[in-house]
């Protein structure tokens, strides 16, 4: 069967797009769509931040354990994480650097919170979550090494 040319209305039908209408559509089922996964995707960024913690403080627990074994005791509050890159003065067995980068902030941007002895153990090392507060829920839990 031939191909029947359009007619000139229909023609410019066709080359005329959208119409307001349609595009009110879109946008809308894309806000709905972006509605019901932004939530999923926030929860789930949330998580990875506090694993991340978690990864970074059993990687500074593995190192303060090495602190310990050559001094013979962990740093002091004072002394702080530092010890474990530069050695603290007045310490002949220091066998250092024990973490081959600086010291880095938790995923939140904030510094990790150690005090020695601690009220959980030799030490305590904490991230205090995305609110930077202690204590908290979801994301502004703290991360802590006990």
């Amino acid at each position: 069967m031939p191909h029947r040319p359009l007619s000139r209305p229909a023609a410019r039908r066709l080359a005329r797009g959208f119409t307001l209408l349609e595009l009110l559509v879109v946008m809308v089922i894309i806000g709905l769509l972006a509605g019901i996964v932004a939530p999923q995707y926030f929860t789930q960024l949330g998580k990875s931040n506090a694993k991340v913690a978690r990864a970074q403080i059993e990687s500074f627990g593995q190192a303060l354990d090495q602190y310990r074994l050559d001094v013979g005791g962990y740093p002091s509050t004072e002394q702080g994480l530092a010890a474990l890159r530069a050695a603290p003065a007045d310490l002949p067995r220091w066998q250092g650097p024990y973490l081959k980068r600086d010291i880095p902030a938790d995923p939140w941007g904030r510094p990790y919170v150690y005090t020695a002895p601690g009220q959980h153990g030799d030490y305590d090392l904490v991230s205090l979550g995305s609110d930077g507060q202690p204590g908290g829920e979801g994301d502004a839990a703290d991360v802590n090494s006990w």
